[in-house]
């Protein structure tokens, strides 16, 4: 093995940078729960009795413990995979400019494949361990490898698509347009991505669960009426059959425009009544009136172009393929740099997350703020937000270093007193 260069050293001192950070935060986090745990704060008994509190905030330390654990294990994967294994993986399997579309493709999303393996038992861990032990877990064995396997299977059919597509616009477009093929396969790409959001619902996301319509009833006339009255209307309110994974509740919308579809889970039709349910769905959608949705998408664009943008500096960087110890014949193969990029980028961008959690917040309270007004009160919503942190065991106090790096919403406490004042 040669010598690391001083990318390399960049790469794993920002990664042990980023471990060591992780573990102080959440380190302090578990100080703060095991402190606040024997007397609950003010307020908390309005939210959870002292059982639930108890088991809400043990549930807490355990998924925090178990999360240092995944930090520490996957650095010391890291380790490996970053200076030995992709180097060698790449001199056997050449992804080189003379290589075919596909067999390149192919060659990136198996290796991209085999970097999951070392997460598997960490999965099943959290699934049949952690969350069993709280009463979350409602999957099966069979269901839990069925999952996996359409998941690979999945991802091979859909990665090696679209990076095919990628390989094959940079190979000919950087021919016409040298300067900015990265602009025109980035605005194809961001074309698909407005597709998928529409196409997901329909064609990926009924291979792992089922969806049904809403039932007629209370709740249907409640969301009917909520639409009417908002002005947000979606092509339909579908259920998913969310229980059979786990008995953590939700709700989301998918789509956009004439596509937008409203999707519940059945454990929270179970956990709540139908004027809590119609809060819920009024804070979703209060996202869309209030234009977060299109706000998203153009942080999503340039962000993404600036990703491109990154991608075709690093292709026109020969010292990069040199660092990163590529062999010379991968000097201009894209694979390499996806790779690459997709390996260390997170550990640049991890130290940004503070500034998007914050957007994210503040499109919480005014979404807060819509469901409020639209319901003519804030007291739903409040219910609502309770019976989730409840039934969830999700801890209301986290420590502000955390919540600053982890939370994209505000905690119950904060949207309490926000919808209040």
């Amino acid at each position: 093995m040669r010598a690391m260069s001083s990318f390399q050293i960049f790469i794993l001192s920002a990664a042990f940078l980023q471990l060591i950070c992780q573990l102080i935060l959440k380190g302090k986090n578990q100080s703060k729960i095991k402190h606040l745990q024997p007397k609950p704060p003010a307020g908390i008994t309005s939210i959870m009795d002292g059982e639930t509190w108890n088991k809400t905030s043990n549930y807490s330390v355990e998924k925090s413990r178990f999360s240092n654990f995944e930090e520490i294990f996957n650095f010391i994967v890291f380790l490996p995979i970053f200076l030995i294994f992709m180097p060698w993986y790449f001199q056997e399997f050449s992804t080189s400019i003379h290589v075919g579309v596909w067999e390149s493709a192919f060659i990136t999303c198996i290796f991209l494949f085999l970097l999951q393996i070392p997460q598997i038992p960490l999965d099943w861990y959290s699934q049949f361990v952690l969350e069993e032990k709280y009463g979350f877990n409602k999957s099966t064995m069979k269901l839990w490898v069925t999952d996996k396997i359409k998941g690979v299977g999945i991802g091979l059919l859909l990665g090696c698509s679209l990076l095919s597509l990628l390989i094959f616009l940079y190979r000919e477009c950087s021919i016409i347009f040298p300067d900015f093929w990265w602009v025109i396969s980035f605005c194809v790409f961001f074309s698909i991505q407005l597709i998928m959001m529409v196409l997901w619902p329909k064609l990926i996301l009924p291979l792992f669960n089922k969806l049904s319509p809403l039932e007629d009833g209370e709740l249907k006339e409640r969301l009917a009426a909520l639409a009417e009255k908002s002005g947000f209307h979606a092509k339909t309110i579908e259920v998913i059959d969310g229980s059979k994974r786990s008995g953590h509740s939700n709700a989301f919308f998918t789509g956009f425009g004439k596509f937008r579809r409203i999707v519940l889970y059945d454990t929270l039709i179970k956990q709540m009544e139908p004027e809590e349910i119609e809060a819920v769905l009024a804070h979703e959608v209060g996202h869309y009136i209030k234009g977060h949705i299109p706000k998203k998408l153009l942080i999503s664009f340039v962000t993404g172009l600036c990703i491109f943008g990154l991608i075709a500096f690093a292709l026109s960087s020969s010292w990069i393929y040199k660092s990163a110890q590529f062999p010379n014949e991968l000097h201009g193969s894209l694979c390499s740099v996806l790779v690459l990029l997709s390996l260390t980028l997170g550990y640049i961008t991890y130290w940004f997350s503070p500034i998007s959690n914050l957007l994210s917040r503040k499109h919480e309270y005014e979404a807060d703020n819509f469901a409020k007004e639209i319901m003519g009160s804030h007291l739903p919503l409040v219910r609502a937000l309770r019976k989730l942190y409840k039934e969830n065991l999700t801890y209301p106090l986290p420590h502000k270093w955390i919540s600053a790096f982890h939370y994209s919403h505000p905690t119950i406490m904060e949207r309490e007193n926000a919808l209040k004042s």
